[in-house]
């Protein structure tokens, strides 16, 4: 998962990218709503795109799934050890409550919803930088920024849920050869 310093340096880095797009975008007059209009199909796109919110809600039923399928092993005495979810922060150690790693696997997520619409506005700025540049290959243009979008959200989606996956499946086979509930 990300931590706080990872999840620091890539909003510095979108907020330093999205400063400079500003900066170079020309002041809008009361005759030109071009800007306006950018904003909002910008916005607009990051919005109903899948891609922004598809890598958050597979990480969250991923990392769930996992911490459902540990809980009967908490109950019956044995640690966790994943740090991010002991009270002491350390590997093999007592597990969070429910409700507490229930909250933590939402942060994890929302965090995992910021970053894409972070990385899918600054997709849409680029295509549209690029758009204006080569207004005669319009189609090459959005159908690579499809591709770099798609690409980004299944990496994403496979590197937050595929170890989540896998202990779930191991969590679940062990709970049922040890006979628990």
């Amino acid at each position: 998962m990300l931590t706080r310093r990872h999840f620091s340096q890539r909003v510095a880095a979108v907020a330093m990218m999205i400063t400079l797009v500003l900066a170079n975008t020309p002041a809008a007059s009361a005759q030109d709503d071009k800007s306006s209009s950018a904003f909002a199909d910008v916005v607009k796109g990051v919005v109903l795109d899948p891609t922004t919110y598809v890598p958050a809600l597979i990480g969250y039923d991923a990392t769930m799934r996992d911490w459902n399928t540990s809980q009967p092993f908490f109950r019956n005495g044995f640690v966790e050890h994943n740090q991010r979810f002991t009270l002491t922060g350390r590997p093999d150690d007592t597990p969070l409550n429910y409700v507490v790693g229930r909250h933590q696997i939402l942060k994890d997520a929302v965090t995992a919803l910021g970053i894409t619409a972070a990385q899918n506005a600054s997709s849409r700025l680029l295509e549209r930088a690029l758009l204006q540049r080569y207004p005669g290959h319009r189609r090459v243009v959005k159908t690579v920024g499809w591709i770099q979008r798609i690409s980004v959200a299944s990496l994403m989606s496979y590197h937050l849920a595929a170890p989540h996956y896998r202990q779930a499946q191991i969590n679940a086979q062990r709970a049922a050869e040890l006979g628990f509930r």
